[in-house]
């Protein structure tokens, strides 16, 4: 699983950082968090082809979250995509995507469907499952989860002693079952051991609500807007926003493992005064900068 920040300032771009978005790599899927203006160009440096997109998570509509779409879906149109592709937003997201139809030309070849989506799981897999919560901001805005579900591996040791050989025993096994080998019941317990699955949490647009611990709750990584320091926690709180202390108070109380600061104000030159002020409150915090990798 591999994670890339490809926009990370606020409302308006500076020379180093784009509009917000995130991209999310597990597997066949393609997990696109936002898409400010200019992501496709992002994605393009970054070396992500546009058809790699499966999905792609809208937090809110406020422009430096999503308007990047219309053009990032007519690539992804001209690039043969094979897939539906599923957007998914909070309420008014299919009012506004009918909109964005209606005012570019060139989406006819993109099949995609379109979900609004409010609190709980919305997209439950085989080996991952999405969910979302609402957060307090000027307009709704979504926090999401992407939670890696718990996997069975092989005590390879332990089946070369049983002579358990490869093929359907093993896989059932693997799947949890049991199974009657040379008239001896193995149990799945006997020959398999869980990797527990990762969570990462991303809190977007807020103010401090009860939902930002809910959603961070043990999370392997949690990835929170920082637009100011706690120096100007009045303009956070007069625009609904987090001050860079504010997260890290939620990560150090829901029991994050690691703490990712983005979106931040343009007025700040550099992202040191952020980062003090949050390590104050966390120690396991970076900020992100624009195609940022990090493993997962």
């Amino acid at each position: 699983m591999e994670m890339i920040f490809l926009g990370t300032a606020c409302m308006q771009p500076t020379k180093e950082r784009n509009h917000s978005a995130a991209f999310i790599t597990f597997k066949n899927e393609g997990i696109l968090v936002d898409c400010g203006e200019g992501t496709q160009r992002q994605m393009r440096i970054a070396g992500i082809k546009p058809t790699k997109v499966t999905k792609i998570l809208i937090s809110h509509w406020h422009g430096d979250h999503v308007l990047g779409l219309p053009g990032l879906i007519q690539t992804i149109g001209a690039n043969e995509y094979s897939g539906t592709l599923q957007i998914y937003g909070p309420r008014g997201t299919k009012k506004f995507i009918e909109l964005v139809q209606k005012t570019f030309v060139g989406h006819e070849g993109v099949k995609f469907i379109v979900k609004e989506i409010e609190s709980g799981v919305f997209f439950d897999g085989p080996d991952f499952k999405l969910e979302c919560l609402p957060l307090v901001h000027s307009i709704p805005c979504l926090g999401f989860n992407f939670i890696e579900k718990d996997r069975r591996r092989i005590k390879v040791a332990t089946v070369k002693t049983l002579g358990i050989p490869q093929g359907p025993l093993l896989g059932k096994l693997q799947r949890g079952n049991s199974v009657i080998f040379k008239g001896k019941k193995i149990m799945p317990g006997d020959v398999t051991y869980i990797v527990k699955g990762k969570k990462i949490s991303f809190i977007c647009d807020t103010l401090v609500c009860n939902n930002c611990y809910t959603l961070a709750k043990n999370a392997d990584v949690l990835v929170s807007e920082s637009v100011y320091t706690s120096k100007h926690e009045d303009k956070a709180r007069e625009y609904k926003h987090l001050t860079a202390k504010q997260a890290a108070l939620i990560a150090n109380k829901a029991g994050a493992k690691k703490l990712i600061l983005t979106h931040f104000s343009q007025r700040y030159k550099n992202t040191q005064e952020i980062e003090e002020d949050a390590k104050d409150y966390f120690s396991n915090v970076v900020c992100a900068y624009d195609l940022m990798k990090i493993k997962i």
